[in-house]
């Protein structure tokens, strides 16, 4: 195997160890149709945990740990306190969640493949981007109908 960088004149560019293509052995053994459309419903399920999930990130997070840092702020009479706690919190609640996400979206893809789809590899960027995309025009959308720029104001 040519990995030594000597071997090859000091550039590593043969693939790294570890990173060959999987092969099955043999084809799995699928179960009872019934047995499938139970575990495509279970997909479909979990598949909608990680868009619910995903939806949290666009406004009711956010919106608690707010809420939890105005608390804070009128317990300890610090706007800053009440900043930095709820923008820690917000932060490690989102982590928390994305760990959340992408333990579901590898349990999805098992499921998926038990339930008679060759499966490789999950949804979860797919579900964020679309999420983004939504949460963003939904954003904008309430930004400039009811909390943006009044356009009577250079009038007044």
């Amino acid at each position: 195997m040519r990995t030594d960088p000597i071997d090859n004149g000091g550039l590593f560019v043969g693939r790294r160890p570890g990173t060959r293509p999987i092969k099955y052995r043999s084809l799995p053994q699928y179960g009872s149709p019934a047995r499938q459309r139970a575990d495509r419903l279970l997909a479909a399920l979990i598949l909608g945990a990680v868009v619910f999930i995903c939806l949290l990130f666009w406004g009711p997070l956010p919106i608690a740990w707010m809420w939890v840092g105005s608390h804070v702020q009128d317990w300890t009479d610090s706007p800053i306190l009440g900043i930095v706690s709820s923008f820690l919190g917000l932060l490690a609640n989102l982590l928390v969640a994305l760990m959340a996400m992408r333990r579901l979206d590898i349990l999805w893809i098992l499921v998926r493949r038990a339930g008679g789809f060759d499966q490789r590899e999950g949804m979860i960027g797919r579900v964020f981007a679309a999420c983004a995309a939504v949460g963003t025009v939904l954003f904008f959308s309430w930004l400039m109908v009811f909390a943006g720029p009044d356009p009577l104001a250079p009038l007044r």
